[in-house]
């Protein structure tokens, strides 16, 4: 894992120990997301949440690429030990905050941080979406997630190809893009 573009460019970055509670985005993915999120003018002083975070590349690459804060939520205590090392060694550890916290709970949204958000990434363990409860678990969080989001926001749900996600109240969209073996959809905040 490594930060592909911005003022750490290059950085190496602690991955996941167990590939099978986080998996991590693959490099020519993160590029084309990264690359149409920066066309797009959504990066520079961005407020970030990265939900599921794992070890943190998807804030990680926002902090470099010139977003404000990132607020991640973590629960797993193994990877949120790497994100906090990854964060310290790229020297932003003012710039985001590791939250462990339930990323399914109904009372996220009012406990977090530096609301409103610009850019949120949901990244949920595949396992969690192959069944109707977990689907609909995720897809009521994002929901809930549009109370604290700025006009504008762009969401960003990572799922499965064979997953069928569909609009979601607060936000337009998805918008579908796939990517081999997975799929971002975009959601705008209405």
């Amino acid at each position: 894992m490594r930060i592909i573009a911005g003022e750490h460019r290059g950085r190496r970055l602690l991955g996941p120990v167990d590939k099978a509670t986080t998996r991590p985005i693959t490099d020519r993915v993160k590029q084309a997301l990264f690359d149409r999120l920066a066309a797009a003018g959504r990066l520079e002083g961005a407020v970030v949440l990265d939900v599921f975070s794992g070890t943190g590349s998807m804030g990680l690459e926002c902090l470099s690429r010139g977003a404000a804060h990132v607020t991640f939520i973590e629960r797993d205590r193994v990877a949120k030990e790497r994100l906090l090392k990854n964060l310290s060694a790229i020297g932003q550890a003012d710039d985001g905050r590791i939250m462990s916290a339930d990323a399914l709970a109904a009372g996220l949204v009012g406990a977090l941080p530096r609301k409103p958000y610009t850019l949120v990434f949901m990244d949920p363990p595949y396992k969690m979406m192959t069944d109707g409860k977990g689907l609909a678990q995720v897809m009521a969080q994002v929901s809930r997630l549009a109370e604290g989001a700025a006009d504008g926001a762009l969401l960003v749900l990572r799922v499965e190809r064979h997953v069928e996600v569909g609009a979601v109240d607060g936000w337009a969209g998805p918008v579908a893009h796939p990517y081999g073996s997975m799929v971002l959809c975009f959601y705008e905040k209405a």
